[in-house]
């Protein structure tokens, strides 16, 4: 086997997605157990002894959840000002 750059296993990774999804009946149900796993990540988060109500456990999940989206989104939008803020100053990709 031959080495690969990154732009040769980004495409074959690419293929391999495209190739799996072409062959997918159901791809809600492909896909359901990590998005199980991935919501019942806040539910140990706010009570991993498992205490409290179910009601109340879900309650606190869904905040927690909203919170972890927040903080992506608060990163991202820093991202974007600092890009901005270079390209203002004469850096970034269009200064040439």
């Amino acid at each position: 086997m031959f080495a690969m750059t990154p732009e040769q296993r980004h495409l074959r990774a690419q293929i391999a997605a495209h190739a799996m999804w072409a062959k997918c009946d159901d791809p809600a149900a492909h896909t359901a157990p990590a998005r199980e796993a991935f919501l019942d990540r806040f539910e140990r988060q706010v009570d991993p002894e498992r205490v409290l109500a179910p009601e109340e456990r879900a309650r606190r999940a869904e905040h927690a959840r909203k919170a972890y989206f927040k903080r992506l989104a608060l990163a991202s939008s820093r991202v974007r000002a600092a890009k901005v803020a270079g390209r203002a100053l004469g850096g970034g990709r269009d200064a040439a």
